[in-house]
């Protein structure tokens, strides 16, 4: 199906004897109802390419392989990214596949109740599948730190832009069901949430809390 270059521009350009070999993954085709989940980054394994999207084609970030140059630039190419707002939402891609946060097995077991309705209500056509596809991004912030025995979690359920005024979506009956999933437990005695914008957030709320995937938390 094809490959895509991951390797940094700045590594591509240099010359043969200093860099001679670039980073590629391959191409794969993916059902079209999960398209949506990995262009919001909840399928590390995979990245999103907007020029490849209507053929249903994302990267597979769990296969890395070198090419040498020399044959690299004998093989026809196909732009996959065209804007600076596609290229860095692929930048994120690839360092959300080697920077993913790695949250307690505790929290995982707690969490998992809400990871399997995300995964089972998303691509349904119902009022809470169409909040679920509003939303950009899930994260999680851990007071004071996931090293606590009491620790108080806050979910941050980020819709879009487009959600922000004007919406008929009852977020607040989606927010209370989709936290009876993760009642307190354990070394959880708190959980809360908020349905928000990315511009609701402080650089600190966000710096400070972690995105929720469905690859690693959506097991049996």
């Amino acid at each position: 199906m094809g490959l895509v270059v991951v390797s940094q521009t700045c590594d591509i350009v240099r010359r043969w004897g200093e860099r001679p070999y670039v980073e590629m993954n391959p191409l794969v085709r993916v059902p079209m109802e999960r398209l949506d989940e990995i262009r919001k980054a909840r399928r590390p394994q995979f990245a999103y390419l907007p020029a490849l999207a209507s053929d249903g084609l994302v990267a597979d970030l769990d296969r890395t392989m070198t090419v040498e140059k020399a044959v690299l630039a004998g093989w026809p190419r196909t732009p996959g990214l065209l804007t600076d707002e596609e290229r860095r939402g692929f930048a994120r891609a690839l360092a959300r596949k080697r920077n993913r946060f790695p949250f307690p097995d505790d929290f995982n077991e707690m969490v998992r109740p809400l990871t399997r309705r995300l995964e089972d209500k998303h691509n349904k056509k119902s009022p809470e599948g169409d909040a679920l596809q509003a939303l950009e991004e899930i994260r999680i912030r851990a007071a004071d730190s996931w090293n606590s025995d009491d620790i108080e979690i806050t979910f941050w359920f980020i819709r879009g832009i487009e959600q922000a005024t004007g919406s008929a979506v009852p977020w607040a009956d989606h927010l209370d069901k989709w936290l009876e999933l993760c009642p307190p437990r354990g070394r959880f005695t708190r959980v809360q949430g908020q349905v928000v914008t990315l511009g609701d957030l402080s650089a600190r709320d966000y710096v400070e809390s972690d995105p929720l995937d469905l690859d690693h938390l959506s097991g049996p």
